[in-house]
């Protein structure tokens, strides 16, 4: 199915939240937006840039704010969606379409709208990756060996930082041998401690 059939799909298919979910589109399709799908649900973007989204749960249905940070919420019915982990998501839960103020969700739409034509957004900021002290140890050892430290610098930072928080977590010195022992192998190869766990 492609976007537009998935859109459909979604709002046709039976679910206790029908009607309810199918009100917020209309809601949705009174304003400026792009009508897409993303992320199993149905989104409303400006200009590419994703604004909401509409969601149906069990227990609940609503709207996704991606900044939602950002909006006065003056009925203070926004809870963040996943509290410490997300920073400008906001959701407006209902349990019923009777929840449904048309006129105040319409107003909050469109000042999301609003903010996102303005800029008002969340940038991302990456904190940059502690760079833990190489243990004696390894740093003995890639001065030795000029290919393997070569192999160590090319790594990224969070690959060295795993190298070196497993050699020096071991307790004891006959233990920190061997880790360093495994590890010079797989840096050797250009392999991340624990890549075999990971994508890539």
């Amino acid at each position: 199915m492609d976007r537009s059939e998935k859109v459909a799909f979604y709002f046709n298919e039976e679910h206790h939240y029908k009607d309810a979910i199918g009100l917020l589109r209309e809601l949705a399709l009174q304003t400026e937006v792009e009508e897409t799908y993303k992320w199993q649900f149905p989104t409303y973007t400006v200009a590419g840039k994703n604004v909401f989204a509409i969601c149906k749960f069990n227990n609940h249905f609503g709207i996704w704010f991606f900044n939602g940070a950002f909006l006065k919420d003056p009925k203070a019915v926004l809870e963040n969606a996943q509290e410490g982990k997300t920073m400008a998501m906001r959701h407006w839960k209902f349990h019923a379409k009777e929840d449904i103020d048309q006129k105040m969700v319409l107003g909050y739409l469109k000042e999301a709208i609003e903010n996102q034509k303005q800029g008002k957004v969340l940038v991302s900021t990456k904190k940059t990756p502690r760079k833990v002290e190489i243990p004696t140890l390894l740093a003995e050892a890639l001065e030795s060996d000029k290919a393997l430290k070569d192999a160590f610098k090319g790594m990224s930072t969070y690959k060295q930082n795993d190298y070196c928080e497993y050699i020096q977590t071991a307790k004891q010195e006959k233990t920190k041998i061997k880790r360093l022992e495994k590890s010079k192998l797989l840096i050797a190869q250009g392999k991340g401690l624990h890549d075999q766990y990971r994508n890539c």
